[in-house]
């Protein structure tokens, strides 16, 4: 709706994971990094953990979509399902012919799978997104699956990628062998204030902007107290003051805009401040000022 008077070729603040528009901050460098280490010394578990919305899942379509064609992936994005279900559905990921074999054909079949593509210089990566939604019993599980291997080096790498609930989940006592197995681990944390006005021009240029700097200082600044730094409600934020600013005819995002956009919004950042005009606040003090004195009249007297 607000593309064209903005002069944009889409819009720039889409909830959907799409690769394009990731913003490399520190953080996401970092967990990328880990990602990658995982892969190419074929270490394992690596297990990154974040918030709800500091871009996780578009984390993982990046590395995804630049991963060589000598890796073979599973991504697994709705783990909560039985064993049966699980492998059932990383088994048709990979190819395999599944159909209704019993669990012990499967782990023949997949061993199979998985030596062959070592035979070949190929990886097996194995993605599980949400994972914080996986019970312990199929944790134990996907351990079991990580017992492929061969003397030399582990034919299954696998994801694990959630939210903090994850790390939590992981402490039971059960799951000590595969905590042990865990060669990295990241936690994502939200953009910094500096990050947050970097991460709307990068969106903007992305989606065709003729000019970055469409969100004003002050605006950059409250979107970071309503946010918090997180990326998911930043793009709900801007999105709705892109709206708001066309709505009003404006060209530039202010902060009365971000204001506006924010009142019908669930955001992160901390309460919004009530905006009180000077006579009112003089009001109030001076109304508070009078209570005070018939209370202490009437305590003095009784």
């Amino acid at each position: 709706m607000y593309e064209r008077f903005y002069y944009l070729n889409e819009k720039p603040f889409k909830i959907t994971p799409d690769p394009r528009f990731l913003f490399w901050s520190e953080g996401h460098k970092e967990a990328l990094a880990h990602l990658r280490y995982g892969v190419e010394e074929k270490k394992g578990f690596v297990v990154i953990t974040g918030d709800v919305g500091t871009g996780k899942t578009t984390l993982l379509q990046a590395l995804l979509a630049g991963l060589k064609d000598n890796i073979h992936y599973a991504a697994v994005s709705n783990p909560g399902m039985s064993v049966d279900d699980f492998l059932y559905y990383i088994g048709n990921a990979f190819g395999l012919s599944v159909g209704t074999f019993s669990k012990a054909q499967f782990l023949m079949k997949f061993s199979d799978f998985l030596h062959e593509s070592a035979s070949q210089g190929k990886y097996v990566l194995l993605v599980i997104d949400e994972a914080h939604k996986l019970s312990v019993e199929l944790l134990e599980e996907i351990r079991l699956l990580s017992n492929l291997e061969t003397a030399e080096e582990k034919l299954l790498n696998i994801f694990l990628v959630g939210q903090p609930e994850l790390n939590q989940k992981l402490t039971d006592p059960s799951l000590l062998p595969l905590r042990q197995r865990i060669c990295a681990s990241y936690h994502l944390l939200p953009l910094t204030r500096e990050d947050v006005g970097e991460y709307l021009k990068k969106r903007l240029l992305v989606a065709g902007a003729k000019f970055s700097n469409l969100f004003k200082p002050g605006a950059v600044r409250a979107i970071y107290k309503y946010t918090r730094g997180y990326p998911r409600a930043i793009n709900i934020l801007a999105d709705q003051a892109l709206l708001t600013g066309f709505v009003r005819g404006k060209k530039e995002i202010n902060t009365r805009i971000i204001r506006e956009a924010s009142k019908d919004l669930t955001l992160p950042g901390e309460k919004r401040p009530r905006f009180f005009p000077a006579w009112l606040k003089w009001g109030m003090g001076a109304v508070a000022g009078v209570i005070a004195i018939v209370l202490w009249g009437i305590f003095y007297f009784s």
